[in-house]
């Protein structure tokens, strides 16, 4: 996929990614501040909003240093906000969890490792998985869930699992379309890591499905990919 803006130059390509993921931070501490939105729903705003980012980071062709380096500064931060309310429409959501920091670590994490094999899309998938797939699963599920069910001591609801499953299908379809095109692979490749994706994030607990959920979507994303790959030169 051709990336945009690509020649411009790199400091003002850098310069978007603070800009954008403060655009997101700013809007959810008005909505914390100024309205009566839930806390839950302010942070869901954040969850979804800043993992865009990666798609930035995509288009802009940024080097791999740029998301590791925001991935370690943002893990930093939010470590910090737990002990001072620094981001308190972020963290004020009356539960114990380290999601946030998970969050930011599997960001440097997939952008460390798939930028480097010039694979940057797998990362995009994974991250885009936990942004859309789960935040749209946690909102589908508290808003319309009628069917909940408890696994591991975690309560869900098949709304939002389904919702988890069809968000992380679609995700992983329409980024390999914009990179390997409208072939069999592209429509198959998304069955196992919707399934995967959707299974980690029902089992895991205090916020680890933040980092688990992206680094297993990407890892498997990109291991069926390849397999696919080989087997239709066979």
């Amino acid at each position: 996929m051709p990336t945009l803006f690509a020649d411009s130059n790199l400091w003002w390509r850098i310069a978007t990614v603070p800009v954008y993921v403060g655009s997101i931070v700013l809007t959810a501490e008005l909505l914390h501040r100024y309205t009566d939105t839930a806390p839950e729903q302010v942070r869901k705003v954040v969850h979804i909003g800043t993992g865009n980012v990666i798609i930035l980071a995509w288009l802009l062709d940024l080097p791999a240093w740029v998301g590791i380096t925001s991935g370690i500064l943002a893990a930093i931060i939010t470590l910090i906000s737990y002990r001072l309310p620094i981001l308190p429409g972020v963290n004020s959501v009356g539960r114990k969890s380290l999601g946030t920091f998970f969050y930011a670590v599997s960001i440097g994490i997939v952008t460390a490792v798939f930028w480097t094999l010039d694979l940057p899309y797998f990362g995009v998938i994974g991250i885009l998985i936990m942004a859309w797939g789960d935040g749209l699963a946690a909102i589908i599920g508290q808003r319309f869930g009628k069917h909940p069910y408890t696994i591991l001591g975690n309560t869900k609801s098949w709304e939002g699992t389904l919702t988890m499953l069809i968000v992380s299908y679609a995700i992983v379809s329409l980024v390999l379309l914009t990179v390997h095109g409208n072939t069999w692979q592209t429509w198959v490749v998304g069955i196992p890591v919707a399934i995967v994706a959707t299974g980690v994030e029902s089992i895991a607990q205090w916020g680890l499905d933040n980092l688990t959920v992206p680094l297993s979507s990407a890892g498997l994303a990109f291991l069926v990919d390849r397999f696919l790959a080989g087997s239709s030169h066979l």
